[in-house]
């Protein structure tokens, strides 16, 4: 997929998930999160699911926000975007005790698992929700 391909793919994954966010969120201090685009290997998709969601479960148990799935449906390569609040320090340590704890692995490990499911990924921080006047308003502030 090309540079641009997951440019595009990125921005209509925020901008989805920002239309569907209700205005009192919007208003809020934006929130650093972290858009990842899935391609899965072949044969490898309900696999993958259900890694995640293990992987959310556990993070959910410590108190991390969810995470928003949108999956493909025409277009692109790409299988599954997820748009997830990033975490602390703090938060990662307790969502990895709480992943250890119902038997997950972490870590490198942890990360080896995943990539046996994934054809290729990209992750990217981003900052939001935002409406294009609250961007303009932080652009020219002094």
């Amino acid at each position: 997929m090309s540079r641009f391909n997951r440019m595009l793919c990125t921005l209509v994954a925020v901008a989805a998930m920002a239309g569907g966010i209700p205005t009192v969120l919007a208003q809020a201090a934006p929130r650093t999160s972290i858009v990842g685009i899935y391609r899965i290997a072949p044969g490898e998709h309900l696999a993958f699911l259900k890694w995640m969601a293990a992987q959310e479960a556990a993070a959910a148990s410590a108190g991390a926000p969810p995470t928003q799935w949108y999956r493909h449906l025409d277009g692109d390569s790409w299988d599954y975007i997820a748009i997830a609040p990033a975490m602390d320090d703090a938060m990662r340590a307790k969502a990895d005790a709480a992943a250890r704890a119902q038997g997950q692995s972490t870590g490198m490990k942890s990360g080896l698992e995943l990539r046996e499911l994934m054809a290729s990924h990209t992750d990217t921080y981003v900052s939001g929700p935002s409406t294009a006047a609250e961007l303009v308003q932080e652009a020219t502030r002094p």
